[in-house]
């Protein structure tokens, strides 16, 4: 490892003890929280295949702004005035952005593509600024060089119209995922790997831990939210209201009981924790976010039509959301401990043939199964069996990466 993981000169975090989560990173996040808002909102005017693509890509977008932020302020001290300038004008940009997502399909797509390229190629060029010489810094360079790419093709999409603007987008995304999986490979300056990343594995479980509660937090505003439009407390909708908050307390329960804390100590003793931190959390804990959005527009949808019968989008919604949440956690699960989560897996096919059941039951018991699904599944880690012990802390595997 590179004495830049030790010593503080310049920007750097003191690398002595455990890096904290620092008040402006929370206060940047609150960012996010109207992000998340807006993307669901978006989804609920848009429940076809279509609009669900075109809220994943928006999704995938502002996750990655969000997690190339928390790369950053991984290595920086973010007590540092100039680093807490950069997340102050990173949370302004982002702002922006965010307001800008309902109408990223039609008049606002240049603020969303501007948007993110700003935030992509500005943040890597502070970072070639700010590090000192050494293989942290030809790293961001090498970011540069694909933030610069997938920043003509944000721009260029927000520039275009119809499906020439979803096209470039996604390009755009693709790009800066891949740029991390082949190590950022660029003519002339080589390719990093993981090991040079030298991150603090305990500060990126959190922060990715806490975009997890951002998003369940988006869930507990809707319901709160659409129980108080209510002209008075019907049975059913105080059922309806139980339901949703159950859902949400029950997909909390599957990621924070046991993984959450045990994951953070696997990252953290980790041979190559960047290697790690850009597997289980920069590529897989979207896919769980993406399911808290969809799970929250379903109860929107439950919510406002208890009794009605679940038809087309919203028992994909109500069923597709958990289903995804689920999946991803048993992708998180086999990353970090190199176990096949069967019962997960078991829970996402329950899920989907719950779909056979959308057609002849009310919105509020398709709902209410699905609860009972997730619940099954997060108490099953609470039952001993014989790949139980890879699971918790006493007990920690090399992840598979």
């Amino acid at each position: 490892m590179s004495t830049e993981a030790h010593a503080p000169p310049g920007l750097l975090r003191d690398r002595s003890g455990n890096q904290r989560v620092t008040n402006i990173e929370l206060f940047f996040d609150l960012v996010y929280v109207f992000a998340i808002t807006q993307l669901s909102s978006y989804l609920l005017g848009a429940a076809t295949f279509g609009g669900a693509a075109r809220t994943a890509i928006l999704l995938a977008m502002v996750w990655l702004a969000w997690m190339y932020t928390t790369w950053v302020t991984n290595w920086l001290d973010p007590e540092r005035m100039a680093v807490r300038s950069l997340l102050v004008l990173l949370m302004l940009v982002s702002l922006a952005m965010s307001a800008a997502l309902p109408r990223a399909y039609s008049d606002w797509g240049i603020w969303v593509g501007g948007a993110y390229a700003l935030m992509q190629i500005g943040r890597t060029i502070f970072m070639v600024v700010a590090l000192p010489a050494g293989s942290l810094r030809d790293n961001f360079q090498r970011i540069l060089v694909w933030c610069a790419v997938s920043g003509a093709l944000a721009v260029a999409g927000g520039l275009a119209g119809g499906h020439a603007r979803e096209l470039l987008w996604l390009l755009a995304v693709l790009v800066d995922v891949l740029g991390g999986l082949v190590g950022f490979a660029a003519p002339g300056l080589g390719r990093s790997r993981t090991a040079d990343w030298t991150i603090e594995g305990s500060h990126i479980a959190e922060r990715c831990q806490a975009f997890i509660l951002i998003a369940l937090g988006e869930s507990i505003v809707i319901i709160g939210a659409t129980l108080t439009k209510e002209s008075h407390a019907t049975a059913i909708a105080i059922a309806a209201f139980i339901v949703a908050f159950a859902g949400s307390v029950a997909l909390w329960w599957l990621y924070f009981d046991r993984s959450a804390d045990a994951s953070t100590e696997v990252v953290r003793s980790s041979s190559d924790p960047g290697r790690l931190g850009r597997s289980a959390y920069h590529m897989i804990h979207p896919v769980m976010v993406a399911g808290i959005i969809v799970a929250a527009a379903g109860d929107q949808q439950m919510l406002d039509h208890p009794s009605s019968t679940a038809h087309g989008p919203d028992a994909w919604l109500i069923l597709g959301g958990p289903a995804l949440f689920v999946a991803g956690h048993a992708a998180f699960k086999y990353v970090m401990w190199r176990t096949i989560p069967w019962t997960r897996l078991a829970g996402a096919a329950v899920l989907a043939l719950l779909a056979l059941l959308a057609p002849v039951i009310p919105e509020i018991a398709l709902a209410a199964c699905a609860v009972v699904v997730v619940a099954a599944v997060a108490a099953t880690d609470r039952r001993p069996h014989p790949g139980a012990q890879a699971a918790t802390p006493s007990a920690l595997a090399e992840p598979v990466t």
